[in-house]
């Protein structure tokens, strides 16, 4: 029996302002804003740039009083440089945010959006050019 293809996942990131995480991804990020539950007041959206896709979901806030880790997501890019000169100058990174080299074969660079989702830009290292 021959095993399913699996296609695509598409994590489910955790928002208390849904309207506000869509405005980041696509003002800061330049992703598109591909559909929302509700114009005025979203609670569950959809933002894609190429063959990205994240859906954001409302989160109460009382959630956030609880120490917990939020979601890590790790993107593949081929250009690590290009997109951190991109995202240079949008106000999103922090003080540590700087392109680097790992000893698990990737350059990456990452940073959080507002509601503390980390996102990771990886490229995958050519044998050779690791680090």
């Amino acid at each position: 029996m021959q095993s399913a293809h699996l296609e695509l996942a598409i994590p489910v990131l955790p928002s208390k302002d849904v309207g506000a995480a869509v405005a980041f991804y696509v003002e800061k990020l330049g992703f598109a804003h591909r559909f929302s539950d509700d114009a005025d007041e979203p609670a569950y959206a959809g933002v894609a740039r190429g063959d990205v896709v994240f859906h954001l979901q409302w989160h109460d806030p009382a959630e956030w009083a609880v120490a917990v880790d939020r979601p890590m997501i790790r993107i593949v890019v081929q250009d690590v440089a290009a997109l951190h000169a991109e995202y240079e100058g949008q106000g999103v990174f922090h003080e540590n945010t700087a392109i680097r080299k790992t000893a698990w074969g990737t350059e990456e660079f990452a940073f959080y959006d507002g509601d503390g989702n980390g996102l990771t830009f990886m490229r995958i290292l050519e044998p050779g050019e690791e680090a």
